[in-house]
């Protein structure tokens, strides 16, 4: 039995491992040679701290890592924009992972959707997975285990170069790893403009024996009224017609209620929050990446939303499929609707993994 970090009250017993980083100025991880590199201050001076000018189109490895081992955190920041006209560098860094030799990535999403900040604008999140704080600190504190080796990729699909690139990998190494365990996976999707009475998809072709543990979701609202009736729902090995699991509403599968609305002089106001395990962090019908004195800042209204099945995983057997209905509410009654969606599944599973349909290019990924 191995007993890794997760409580307070696990700490004096977890199992022991040798605790390693990687980061700019120590890119292998190796013992003893972190913060090497010369500044104007001299050695060992912050000489080497991030990134530099990371081209259009290129792709550098962060981490490569031989196993066993978990990574416990991954640190990173960088700019969200480069030039009034190239403001989408959270949506155009796309973030690979792949363990023990795997030709196909198990992780693949835009940098910013991975942390739970799509429309390539960063929010607070204040989880039990992910964390996001001041300015663009983007946290998560997901177990990612590998027993052969993992890598870990960054591709710039941006206009420009990244002129600095921050981050950091904390890892342990152990001696083994149960043979039970199983490896994380996450993936991203979007349909700029749903099917009128068709569940949009948020999770598809997952095949093997697993477990799901969350759901972020990016809606922008492209018709009026309450938008948020569409059920969310779990297809567990060989579910067809209907889901074994279905939840009552979108608003409900994220945790509130009654439109996370309150109500001041006649006025809806939104709410959102952020909790360890479910929140609504970001609501913006505000453009404020770019300045322009010829038009407005407006855009479609714009929500982010996680919810983490740590408490409550969802185990699957054989295969997993996860929806969500597009289904609104006014004065007239419940309609069918169209709106933005993209959506980032993270779930563990045995490898292999079937691969997942191929990325969007950069422009079908960009936010209203």
């Amino acid at each position: 039995m191995i007993m890794l970090p997760g409580t307070a009250a696990m700490l004096p017993y977890l199992t022991h491992g040798k605790s390693r980083a990687i980061n700019a100025e120590n890119r292998t991880g190796e013992k003893g040679k972190g913060g090497m590199a010369a500044s104007v201050l001299g050695k060992s001076r912050k000489g080497s701290p991030c990134l530099n000018d990371i081209q259009p189109g290129e792709t550098v490895v962060l981490g490569e890592i031989d196993g066993p081992g978990i990574i416990h955190h991954i640190w990173i920041t960088t700019d969200n924009k480069t030039s009034e006209g190239d403001c989408f560098v959270l949506r155009d860094l796309v973030l690979r992972m792949y363990w023990d030799g795997e030709e196909n990535p198990s992780v693949e999403a835009p940098l910013g959707d991975f942390f739970c900040c799509g429309f390539g604008k960063e929010c607070y999140i204040n989880s039990s997975l992910i964390t996001v704080v001041p300015s663009r600190g983007l946290n998560s504190y997901i177990q990612m285990p590998f027993k052969k080796k993992a890598v870990i990729t960054l591709e710039n699909q941006h206009a420009n170069a990244i002129p600095a690139f921050f981050y950091q990998i904390d890892y342990n190494l152990y001696n083994y790893l149960p043979e039970e365990t199983e490896y994380f996976h996450a993936s991203w999707r979007r349909e700029a403009l749903t099917e009128l009475g068709k569940d949009y998809v948020i999770a598809d072709g997952i095949k093997g024996s697993g477990h799901y543990i969350g759901t972020y979701i990016a809606l922008s609202t492209l018709q009026r009224y309450w938008w948020g009736e569409g059920e969310v729902k779990f297809y567990i090995d060989g579910d067809e017609q209907y889901p074994t699991i279905c939840g009552t509403g979108m608003e409900d599968y994220f945790g509130g209620s009654w439109s996370f609305a309150r109500h001041e002089d006649g006025k809806t106001i939104e709410q959102t929050y952020t909790t360890p395990f479910l929140g609504y962090p970001f609501y913006s019908r505000h453009d404020d990446l770019v300045n322009n004195l010829y038009h407005n800042d407006d855009c479609p209204p714009m929500r982010g939303f996680y919810r983490w099945h740590v408490m409550d995983p969802v185990f699957f057997d054989e295969e997993l499929k996860v929806t969500v209905q597009q289904i609104g509410v006014g004065h007239k009654g419940l309609f069918e609707r169209q709106d933005d969606l993209s959506s980032v599944a993270y779930w563990y599973q045995k490898e292999p993994h079937n691969v997942f349909s191929k990325l969007p290019e950069k422009e079908k990924r960009w936010p209203r």
